[in-house]
């Protein structure tokens, strides 16, 4: 196809743009996300054909699909660069058959042993390329400072990523206490002359929300302009840059299925995938869209289960829902981003109808869609949660029966999966490996109960000791060295700030000068 430009999905923006300008501006004057004009097609023999390729190769064809704005030897340099030796696989993201025909889509094999990888390896590029494109052009006199939210793992990916890139800083957010303790080490020790990180007082929803606002201040966005030339733009998965490289390993999966015998060409499966912001998830929908032969989306939830009610009901309703910690922090999400993007697709790009359910859900913290959309909702999405101690059983349950160590993310989504599977094959989304979350695999593996204290020996190791002697009694495989090395090397960011609005701004300011 031909250049293929973004249109946003509350309708604010007059012209539509290429690639290049919504991945550089990440988010949409008045707060919309930016979606392709055309959604490409492939055939299945097109989809077949990938898994003769290395990963690299199925990730540039199927940005060519989207009509990217950018020489196509220039994607293929750009992907062969994000999926190299740096991952420690070279399939990039292997899956494995458990014994009872699961297949686990590993996409933790990247430099910080999180699915974030995947995308985070290769937007930073992009980003750089599509500045350096629009320079060119004369479209463009300014440098870039990315302001992240993070649950805990796109932080560190995001910070690993843009680490000494040209042109570019990055600062991150995460909330005090609602990260693990490996998490936290991975971003406070984070090298580069262009990061930052910053600890707030409060849960995920406060830090999206900062951000958010913070994006949204143009007297800020106008300040940093005229004192730093810098413009603000986002690496979360509100930025299409992110999302599109979720969209490659979905339809790769299920070349790489085919090609081994486990699924015959042209049949169905079904993906389940553990979500929150409802990124991850959308990515699927958007492969199937495409032409991958995906049935049934699962979504999983753990105790904070605001998408399981919203599929299950059509009403989306956080006015009185407590925030939950759980096992799985990377999840500990109500507000979830991308399914906007998802509702703008579900009503047929209804940008009217989108507006007044963002304003609904900012004014009353709820909305309810209509019955046509809720029923192509059903159409495509089943869920349910599970919680806490159920997760915990679940990494225990899966060890003993399938040999195999999962982090509490992935145990999320392999026992929804489970419940709800069918005839198809199942595709289980594995968002991280296990050590990120060594604490709670070791509750796991020894019945101890969600949130009850360690016994005082192991309470008294550091997250790689712990993670040490979970590998040494499991007889799992090393612990990646990214993880492994993090009691040695020196925490530089310990600031914890405020959630307002005004506390993230005057953090961005002192850290710019």
């Amino acid at each position: 196809m031909g250049t293929n430009n973004y249109i946003d999905t509350r309708g604010k923006i007059a012209e539509p743009i290429p690639f290049t300008q919504a991945v550089v501006e990440g988010l949409a004057e008045g707060g919309g996300l930016f979606v392709p004009e055309q959604v490409p097609t492939l055939n299945l023999e097109d989809i077949l054909a990938l898994a003769k390729l290395p990963y690299y190769e199925r990730a540039a064809r199927i940005y060519k699909a989207f009509g990217i704005d950018l020489p196509e030897e220039e994607i293929d340099e750009l992907m062969q660069a994000a999926y190299g030796s740096n991952f420690d696989d070279e399939a990039i993201c292997p899956i494995t058959t458990l014994a009872d025909g699961t297949h686990i889509l590993e996409l933790w094999h990247g430099p910080t042993s999180a699915f974030k990888d995947m995308a985070l390896q290769c937007l930073p590029l992009f980003f750089s390329a599509s500045a350096a494109h629009l320079r060119e052009a004369g479209k463009l006199d300014h440098e870039f400072m990315i302001l992240v939210a993070t649950s805990g793992d796109t932080g560190k990916a995001a910070l690993e990523g843009f680490a000494n890139k040209q042109g570019v800083s990055i600062g991150v957010l995460y909330p005090d206490g609602g990260v693990s303790d490996i998490q936290r080490k991975q971003m406070a020790t984070q090298a580069g002359n262009n990061v930052y990180v910053w600890a707030v007082r409060g849960n995920f929803d406060d830090c999206q929300t900062g951000a958010k606002t913070v994006f949204n201040d143009e007297s800020f966005a106008a300040k940093l302009m005229d004192e730093h030339k810098i413009a603000l733009s986002s690496a979360n998965s509100i930025n299409w840059g992110r999302l599109l490289p979720q969209v490659v390993y979905y339809i790769s999966a299920y070349s790489e299925l085919v090609a081994r015998g486990q699924v015959e060409a042209g049949a169905p499966i079904d993906v389940c995938v553990p979500t929150g912001n409802f990124g991850n998830i959308l990515a699927a929908w958007y492969a199937k869209q495409m032409g991958t032969p995906i049935e049934r989306l699962i979504c999983a939830s753990n105790e904070n289960r605001v998408l399981t009610d919203f599929i299950n009901t059509g009403t989306y309703d956080i006015s009185d829902r407590d925030f939950v910690l759980t096992p799985s922090p990377s999840m500990d999400i109500l507000v979830s981003s991308n399914l906007e993007r998802q509702l703008f697709e579900l009503t047929g790009r209804n940008a009217e109808a989108i507006r007044t359910w963002m304003n609904d859900l900012s004014t009353t913290r709820s909305f309810r869609v209509d019955a046509e959309t809720f029923a192509k909702l059903r159409a495509d999405f089943v869920s349910d949660s599970v919680n806490s101690a159920e997760c915990l059983e679940t990494i225990r349950s899966c060890y003993e029966d399938q040999n195999y160590l999962m982090d509490p993310h992935t145990a999320v989504a392999y026992e929804v999966a489970q419940r709800l599977r069918g005839e198809n094959p199942v595709l289980v989304a594995s968002t991280a490996h296990w050590a990120k979350f060594g604490d709670n695999v070791y509750r796991a593996l020894k019945g101890i109960a969600p949130g009850e204290a360690l016994p005082e020996d192991v309470a008294a190791l550091t997250g790689c000791q712990l993670n040490e002697r979970i590998a040494s009694e499991t007889k799992a495989a090393p612990v990646p060295a990214g993880l492994a090395n993090l009691d040695t090397t020196p925490l530089r960011f310990t600031d914890v700030i405020d959630s307002s609005t005004a506390a993230i701004e005057q953090a961005v300011q002192a850290f710019l000068q």
